[in-house]
């Protein structure tokens, strides 16, 4: 063994990520933020915990609503996914850019993403600064699917799951067959 920076350490094992993006809404602000830093925190109730730079226009949106949806985008949304993280809601209506349909939820205002594989409608339970982001925690009130694999790329595979796109460092994508 051999001491190291964590930054080269992380090289081995902090890549590749799943991805998934908050998507927030506030007043009449909305906006979606792709996110590799997130767990299952709960079986029962189900909760989760994804982790968000405050400088982010996301940020703000779910602290200030106490709400969020995650959406599971598939590899057709590479694309959206690179403008939506390279782009700050607080200057482009994302849904409109990234040519995504937002739908109405059951509990939350923050709208779901048709076009993405999975959503959840979330609440936050708590929040915590951790270094350079919050870590919020969150419960989960509503699972969506996409009814129409179709409409993604992702299809479903022999395995029982779908694929996902992974992010996998800076602003290269793949996709893994889950």
């Amino acid at each position: 063994m051999k001491q190291t920076t964590l930054g080269e350490a992380r090289k081995l094992f902090g890549k590749p990520e799943r991805v998934v993006w908050a998507v927030a809404k506030y007043q009449d602000n909305v906006s979606i933020c792709p996110l590799g830093w997130k767990m299952n925190t709960s079986g029962s109730p189900p909760m989760m915990a994804i982790s968000v730079a405050p400088p982010r226009f996301t940020h703000g949106l779910i602290s200030k609503s106490g709400q969020c949806v995650l959406a599971w985008p598939g590899e057709d949304l590479a694309e959206a996914t690179l403008l939506c993280g390279t782009k700050s809601g607080r200057d482009i209506d994302k849904f409109k850019e990234a040519k995504l349909t937002p739908l109405k939820g059951r509990h939350v205002d923050a709208p779901l993403v048709k076009e993405c594989i999975a959503n959840l409608e979330c609440v936050v339970i708590g929040e915590m600064r951790s270094g350079d982001h919050t870590i919020f925690a969150i419960e989960i009130l509503q699972a969506w699917v996409n009814e129409n694999p179709k409409r993604v790329l992702c299809t479903v595979n022999d395995a029982s799951g779908y694929d996902f796109l992974l992010q996998q460092g800076g602003y290269r994508f793949g996709v893994v067959k889950g």
